[in-house]
């Protein structure tokens, strides 16, 4: 198992090298991998959908709680199928689509990148683990989205669509953490066992809010589902992976992986089925509008998130199974559609449906392949869409009000599904930029192996579908489900419910040029809805990020000063207000006359070195403060301290007095204001750092360390000098990073010395 989760990203670092030697023919290579992944999993698939799970373990922080376990049962199986098979499906449908451009390989690059992360966010069995590739995809979208990123609306989509779900992923963290201390692991196993735990624990409203809004912003439910239809903006290939079976449903299978520990309880049933039904109704309603094929199936793709985040809301065994079999065909319809759009595009030249007819004279395959995943996403009778949502009305009638939401929705999609899959090649011919034809055979297997097994779920869901949905429904339910769909179910409300749909749906498409129309009136409101919100949030972050850097960075050394000095006076008062520590003055170091000496010849050179008006004689004061430091440090017994101090006064004076020499006279620039206030700052600060030592060294926290350096110094260290040894040996890569960094630093130094330009002045 984790050479299927990984070996996406070994093949993706592989590529480039592949595609200097074998030129396009690497992305066809490169499809090899989600095949033999697909084919993993198939091996499995008996053995799974009876019950049996497969794991795989490597340590790998366990002190933190992180491990890389993997874990495969019958919800990962469906996900991990459907991500391994349409990616292999994508992979070589990109091969023709983007042949002969010269960045094809890169594109393969970024979508294995993105099925290996997928695979890892299903398959992973640690919280921990799951949301470090939950992050990796929206990274890897992010590459997918932007990759035409000379386009200003590319840039803008893949921006948003990472931002969007970032933040998401953000919250999702914060919940990750609450629950993995509430059980006291971050096993997903161990997780969705503890349902008492969690449900029962104070936070558990907290969790399940962050988890919520990590799930939402990933599948795309409302307010957060602006991002999808914006994310067309990628090439078609990414729309049919990203938002048809894959990344958008990363929210879905989160929300069905810990709905037997989070599940069940008012809260969550409210909060899912709300916020569903208002994402179906909000997709299924946008689409009406829209005119561009990807756009138009991408608002359904919003709707069709939406139902099933609804189904997972109401959570009964019968909810559960309606869930994974829609899930199951919404993949199957829209990845087959969205490749459809992609190839009339490719071969037309045209994407406005209102500019797109008798196509199937010229692409009779294309053209029977759309018209058989239209009829499953409208959900005529036969068809696999159609046994779903005979299975969701079955669920949504014992719950008031959302059959009409459904009904409302599916006519909808009833009416997206005549324009993407039925009117370009059905309705009257129009002239294109490009004449029409085939794609080629990379283009078209995808869409027609999506078509054949759509066919074979309507016509025999009890072979084809009966064990994968049934497995995936058992995991969810944390319970054995028994599962079995049949074709017919006989005259009932469900089947009554079906024709009204598609009697209504028949309606909106007859009036939807006036429905187009009335689209275009209220196209002002847009300027209300979370896409320009999501403007107006982004703009208010850049200026307050502008503020905070003219504020903060404003390029004076002196306010840098005072800012950290404050900071830290303000972080000492509250916390000293906030303790009960207390100074204890008592046994001290007695106060001897040298010492006293020194303590006083350091603090008349500070003062001197603070109001001197002579650069050189600042720089002579503090060597002066140097100097007693050192003979402090002999005074206590510390020559080898003494030694370093005394050469770095000495060599910070010889510099600090080459450079001044060369600076224009001292000039005194502040005011009397401003450096009164700078002294007041600096007594603050010289308090609070005295306050600071003395509480420091009264206070014990366990054994001094310097007993166990003086005892193993000699024995482990082999020296007897306590100092050299620890910077030698007790912190060895301490002081190696310590060299780097002045190598660096001085080969940097060397390299502005010898730097030389043309002509005397030369060129830098």
């Amino acid at each position: 198992m984790l050479a299927m989760v990984f070996s996406g990203f070994v093949v993706a670092a592989l590529l480039p090298w592949l595609h200097r030697r074998i030129g396009d023919k690497a992305s066809l290579v490169a499809a090899l991998c989600p095949l033999a992944a697909t084919l993993w999993l198939a091996s499995g698939f008996v053995g799974v959908t009876s019950g049996d799970v497969i794991t795989a373990y490597l340590p790998w922080m366990p002190t933190l709680g992180l491990d890389l376990a993997f874990r495969l049962d019958g919800l990962s199986l469906l996900f991990a199928l459907m991500i391994s098979g349409i990616g292999t499906l994508v992979v070589l449908y990109t091969h023709g689509y983007l042949h002969g451009d010269p960045r094809q390989h890169r594109f393969v690059m970024y979508t294995l990148m993105f099925m290996a992360s997928m695979l890892g966010v299903v398959t992973a069995d640690n919280l921990i683990l799951l949301f470090i590739f939950w992050e990796l995809t929206s990274f890897t979208s992010f590459l997918l989205i932007g990759f035409n990123h000379d386009e200003e609306a590319s840039r803008r989509a893949a921006l948003q669509a990472m931002l969007v779900t970032v933040m998401g992923g953000l919250f999702l963290l914060a919940g990750v953490l609450l629950i993995g201390r509430a059980v006291g692991t971050f096993s997903l196993s161990a997780v969705v066992a503890s349902r008492d735990l969690l449900v029962d624990h104070p936070h558990y409203p907290v969790m399940l809010g962050l988890v919520l809004v990590g799930a939402f912003t990933k599948s795309a439910q409302a307010p957060f589902h602006f991002w999808l239809p914006n994310a067309m903006a990628a090439p078609t290939p990414a729309s049919a992976y990203l938002h048809s079976s894959t990344m958008v449903k990363a929210g879905v299978y989160l929300l069905a992986r810990l709905h037997p520990a989070l599940g069940g309880t008012e809260a969550w049933t409210l909060t899912l089925t709300g916020f569903g039904a208002l994402t179906l109704l909000t997709g299924a309603v946008m689409a009406a509008g829209q005119v561009y094929l990807k756009r138009l199936l991408a608002y359904t793709t919003v709707a069709a998130l939406g139902a099933l985040v609804m189904l997972l809301g109401i959570g009964t065994e019968a909810a559960v199974e309606a869930a994974m079999v829609f899930l199951m065909a919404h993949a199957c319809y829209k990845a087959a559609l969205f490749l459809v759009a992609g190839s009339i595009d490719h071969e037309t030249g045209e994407k406005n449906v209102t500019k797109l007819g008798g196509l199937f004279r010229y692409m009779p395959i294309t053209g029977a392949t759309a018209l058989v995943a239209a009829l499953s996403m409208a959900g005529v009778p036969s068809a696999f869409g159609f046994i779903s949502k005979e299975l969701q009305y079955a669920v949504l009638f014992q719950h008031g009000w959302l059959p009409v939401v459904a009904v409302v929705s599916g006519a909808f999609f009833l009416l997206v599904a005549v324009q993407t899959g039925i009117r370009p090649f059905w309705a009257r011919y129009r002239e294109t930029p490009k004449h029409a034809h085939e794609p080629p055979w990379t283009m078209t297997l995808g869409p027609v192996l999506l078509g054949v097994i759509t066919v074979a779920g309507g016509l025999f869901p009890g072979w084809t579908a009966d064990a994968l949905a049934g497995a995936a429904a058992s995991a969810t339910a944390f319970a054995p489900v028994d599962m079995h769909l049949h074709v017919w179910h006989g005259f009932n409300r469900e089947l009554m419910a079906s024709l009204a749909t598609l009697a209504l749906g028949g309606i909106v498409v007859l009036v939807s040029p006036r429905l187009a129309g009335l689209g275009n009136r209220m196209a002002g409101l847009a300027r209300l809805g979370p896409d320009r919100g999501y403007d107006g949030a982004l703009r208010g972050l850049l200026s307050l990020a502008k503020w905070q850097t003219k504020a903060l960075q404003s390029g004076s050394l002196r306010r840098y000063l005072m800012i950290i000095l404050l900071t830290v006076i303000a972080l000492f008062a509250v916390s000293f207000a906030r303790s009960e520590l207390s100074l204890q003055l008592r046994d001290r170091t007695p106060l001897t006359l040298p010492m006293f000496i020194l303590c006083a010849l350091i603090v008349v050179a500070s003062i001197a070195a603070a109001v001197s008006a002579s650069r050189l004689g600042a720089v002579a004061a503090m060597g002066v403060v140097g100097f007693s430091i050192a003979l402090v440090f002999v005074l206590f017994g510390a020559p080898d301290l003494a030694m370093t101090q005394l050469v770095i006064e000495t060599l910070s004076v010889v510099l600090l007095v080459s450079a001044f020499y060369y600076l224009p006279a001292f000039t005194r620039r502040s005011t009397w204001r401003g450096r009164a206030r700078d002294l007041l700052v600096s007594i603050f600060a010289g308090v609070v750092m005295t306050l600071l030592v003395l509480l420091a060294t009264g206070v014990s926290v366990g054994e001094p360390i310097s007993d166990y350096f003086a005892a193993t110094s000699v024995p482990l260290g082999h020296g007897r000098n306590i100092v050299n040894v620890i910077l030698v040996d007790y912190r060895a890569l301490d002081t190696l990073g310590e060299i780097t960094v002045l190598a660096v630093a001085g080969l940097g130094a060397l390299a502005l010395l010898k730097l030389r330009t043309k002509n005397g002045g030369g060129e830098s």
